[in-house]
């Protein structure tokens, strides 16, 4: 015995209205961080422990910068959805809802500054 409605059935999304919709991000995005990170990796490798002149002149030509900054912003969404399924796995009530408003503050923080960081060397 099913306690879908035949709407709910047939939009597949049930009880919590968002379907996969987590999964499914953080499955693209595991596939995306699995190109960029080794796309990272050898272009942040090429500079390592040059001068700071070097890698701002590094960073400066567009593929090490909008490789840096997919890697980051994909990285970062990457992790606040992962955080967040498992703070609504653990957590329940208003502690939830605080810790979820905390961790999207954080990461789009972190991925702002990192960003405006690109950013300013890459411009």
């Amino acid at each position: 015995m099913s306690y879908l409605t035949a709407r709910k059935r047939a939009s597949g999304l049930g009880s919590a209205k968002s379907g996969t919709e987590h999964y499914w991000s953080q499955t693209i995005s595991a596939v995306a961080l699995l190109f960029l990170v080794p796309s990272f990796i050898f272009t942040f490798g090429s500079v390592l422990g040059s001068s700071y002149e070097e890698v701002v002149a590094y960073y400066s030509r567009p593929y090490p910068a909008i490789i840096a900054l997919l890697t980051l912003t994909v990285g970062w969404l990457h992790f606040k959805n992962g955080a967040q399924v498992m703070l609504e796995d653990y957590v329940r009530g208003m502690p939830l809802k605080i810790a979820v408003i905390v961790l999207n503050c954080i990461s789009y923080a972190a991925l702002a500054a990192g960003a405006l960081g690109i950013l300013r060397i890459a411009l």
